[in-house]
């Protein structure tokens, strides 16, 4: 029997919005392919337009909202950043209609062997670091807080999904009174740092290769869930990169040259580096810690099975940071406990 393929209402919708913008744009709407998807709702699209190519975000209501997107759109490109210009919006209906900027990420820049070719790595990674300090300038007021309350929320995951889901362990009152310490340190320190805008997700696949020039511009996509919250947030997301795997020489190196164009730039980083150093570090770790939790539910509640790839390099940049302090031991202990505690029965993929 041939199955029967369910229709994609959406995808209609939004090709009848398209066509109402082809004259204008010079859209080719047959030329419309699907680019990517992500861990939410949303999917992209790209399409041949009279100026070249064009990117279409489809982003269903009422799971998902592209006016955020629209509004940073706007601040970052007033602060000089290269992000997708805005070629028409239906907010109602959640697509937009975006400028395009290029086909490789950071990402798969990396897969395909920038790596290996060290002064062009530095090259763009050093654009990076510019365009962060660039965005970290650009106005926060009016974007939500990330406070110590929300810190601690979305930790919450790391326990629920990884721990429980993933790794089938329960851990005992005293194990989670010291996960809960640990988890009030990381957030109460990360709550403390100067508050600038935080992309939240500024890593390698959201960052569009520039040319390789010396001042070399990357593109910068997927901000809107953009938050007022800890300086070194960011800077921690490239450089413990959850999709690619940095030594820690290259983290050092990384950070310390984020350091120095912070200060240059007049932002409030410390004036010692070893102090900024810790934020950083404590920093990354909770982002690490919530990043397996995620990964887990993405994978057991969601079926994105892939996202599993990166959870070795996720528990290792956490085993870094909480080997070097000693507050942090019972979270390695806690981790050790958990992996070796048999999978739930009839666990599988």
């Amino acid at each position: 029997m041939t199955p029967i393929s369910t229709p994609d209402l959406r995808l209609d919708a939004l090709r009848h919005w398209l066509s109402q913008h082809a004259d204008r744009l010079g859209l080719v709407l047959d030329s419309l392919a699907p680019v990517s998807g992500d861990a939410s709702f949303r999917r992209y699209f790209r399409l041949q337009a009279a100026s070249g190519t064009v990117i279409v975000m489809d982003a269903p209501p009422p799971h998902e909202d592209c006016a955020p997107f629209v509004r940073i759109a706007g601040l970052l490109a007033q602060g000089g950043l290269r992000v997708p210009g805005i070629l028409a919006q239906d907010l109602a209906q959640g697509f937009l209609l975006l400028t395009d900027l290029g086909e490789r990420t950071f990402y798969e820049a990396l897969r395909d062997g920038l790596a290996r070719d060290e002064a062009a790595l530095q090259r763009h990674y050093r654009g990076a670091l510019r365009a962060l300090v660039a965005l970290q300038q650009c106005p926060a007021d009016g974007l939500p807080p990330y406070d110590e309350a929300r810190l601690l929320e979305e930790l919450a995951v790391f326990p629920q999904w990884y721990l429980r889901t993933h790794l089938g362990h329960t851990p005992d009152a005293a194990a989670e009174a010291a996960l809960a310490n640990i988890f009030n340190l990381l957030a109460q320190r990360a709550a403390a740092q100067p508050r600038v805008l935080v992309h939240r997700d500024f890593h390698s696949p959201n960052l569009m290769l520039g040319a390789d020039t010396p001042d070399t511009t990357p593109g910068v996509i997927d901000f809107q869930d953009a938050l007022s919250g800890p300086i070194s947030y960011d800077i921690a997301s490239l450089a413990m990169d959850a999709r690619t795997t940095w030594d820690e020489a290259r983290q050092l190196d990384w950070a310390i040259r984020y350091w120095e164009y912070a200060r240059a730039a007049g932002l409030p980083v410390p004036d010692d580096f070893a102090d900024f150093h810790v934020d950083y570090e404590w920093m990354g770790l909770q982002r690490n810690l919530r990043i397996l939790g995620v990964f887990a539910r993405l994978s057991h509640r969601d079926g994105k099975h892939h996202y599993l790839d990166h959870m070795p390099r996720v528990r290792a940049y956490v085993n870094q940071v909480a080997g070097r302090y000693a507050v942090f031991r019972p979270l390695l202990r806690l981790l050790d406990q958990a992996e070796q505690t048999p999978k739930t029965e009839g666990f599988s993929f």
